[in-house]
């Protein structure tokens, strides 16, 4: 079997691959659909495949305005985990993480989840107060996490500069070994496939003009491919969610910031695991192909363009360097950013909107891929059945009104 994929392969290369079968179609719009979700990333094609799978719901088209993944999608650092502080924010986010565990079985499809646990730094008194309190609301929601000493961190991770005099002492850590990373173009991949599979239409270089009404609900998209009917339009566009609802006449409480995020020339397997420290504020971890993954927070400018400032980058590559101070040897290979959404409370914005049949998934901040199966599976129920599932309830838009915040800022690290 091994030697015929291998001449397959060559075969299929030699001939400019004439006769590969495409992975999903790509079929001209219909006239009307019963559902169109805007936005072909892991949120919006997941939301499309388990319409499909899970309530029978097929004739979905899902509208990207460029290509499939371009999004944030392709434009982040993979890191998935679910030890979030509150308890509506793990329950989700584990739901995720449960998901992702059997994705790639789910969907036939590697998305290769590699789970080598996310380990947040202490370096305080206050940092250590703070990682007892989430490690312990964590084992209270079911959610694994655990606290390290200094020595079990420099066991863990031999790379760490443990010493005393260090500049960031390190007191200790918490760690989740089910966390980890995945491949960010592999999931939307996958779910492109696998709805694609089950009847969904898939529609590229489409992009949404207008967001017509007609009374106090939507009728469907104008784009620039013409007028598509629906009842039910569910926006998945992370950072542009604010600029297509406006289409449909509502304000949302969202600003869109730069995420920057930084990789090193390629280098031998040398960090089992990623690492992330609020108090120097930037995280890392390695890549398959040996790249070092470096970020941190968002830039404070709210932002549409898609490529940071570069003092970001110098603060991200010092804090490194403090706790890594072996990578000060390494140089920096690309630098790159997404624009992310974000709400008042650092959660998303997850349901119904007061315009009747239109939906949206938006506001994850720097959140939005660890989330993807978890979010995509409560969106389809949302959608198909005109009501919250129970784990997106407490991130409807009402709770901006009602006060009943889910507050994550700074709640899990690096709050991403």
């Amino acid at each position: 079997m091994q030697k015929y994929s291998i001449f397959s392969l060559a075969r299929h290369a030699l001939t400019g691959h004439q006769g590969w079968t495409e992975a999903w179609r790509s079929p001209e719009p219909k006239a009307a659909y019963d559902v169109v979700i805007v936005g072909a990333g892991g949120h919006g094609l997941g939301a499309a495949y388990y319409l499909a799978k899970e309530h029978g719901i097929t004739n979905v088209a899902v509208l990207e305005k460029g290509w499939l993944g371009g999004g944030n999608t392709g434009r982040n650092t993979t890191i998935v985990r679910s030890n979030y502080l509150w308890d509506e924010s793990a329950h989700l986010y584990e739901h995720a993480l449960k998901l992702w565990e059997g994705l790639s079985r789910e969907l036939n499809f590697n998305v290769m989840l590699s789970q080598r646990g996310v380990m947040n730094l202490a370096h305080n008194q206050h940092d250590l107060r703070e990682i007892s309190r989430r490690v312990h609301a964590n084992r209270l929601n079911g959610v694994d996490s655990e606290i390290l000493n200094t020595a079990q961190v420099k066991d863990f991770c031999p790379l760490i500069d443990c010493s005393p005099d260090a500049r960031y002492p390190v007191l200790g850590a918490s760690l989740q070994r089910r966390g980890g990373v995945a491949r960010h173009d592999a999931i939307a991949w996958g779910f492109a496939r696998a709805a694609d599979a089950r009847g969904v239409d898939i529609i590229e270089n489409c992009a949404v003009t207008a967001i017509r009404r007609s009374g106090d609900a939507v009728e469907g998209v104008e784009t620039t491919r013409g007028f598509i009917r629906a009842p039910k339009v569910a926006l998945a566009v992370s950072a542009h969610t604010s600029h297509l609802a406006t289409m449909a006449g509502l304000r949302l409480p969202i600003e869109s910031h730069p995420l920057q995020a930084i990789v090193s020339e390629p280098v031998k397997p040398i960090l089992h695991t990623v690492v992330m420290s609020n108090s120097v504020h930037a995280y890392v971890s390695q890549s398959d192909k040996g790249e070092l993954v470096i970020g941190a927070g968002i830039d404070g400018t709210v932002s549409y363009a898609q490529r940071g400032a570069f003092p970001i980058i110098e603060d991200i590559l010092k804090a490194i360097v403090h706790v890594f101070p072996m990578f000060s040897r390494l140089r920096m290979l690309r630098q790159w950013a997404g624009t992310v959404d974000i709400c008042p409370d650092a959660s998303p914005i997850v349901g119904l909107t007061p315009v009747g049949g239109l939906y949206v998934n938006a506001g994850w901040g720097t959140g939005g891929f660890k989330s993807t199966p978890g979010s995509a599976h409560v969106y389809a129920h949302t959608i198909a059945r005109n009501e919250p599932h129970a784990l997106n309830a407490p991130f409807s838009l009402e709770r901006f009104s009602t006060g009943a915040l889910v507050d994550e800022h700074g709640a899990a690290a690096v709050s991403h």
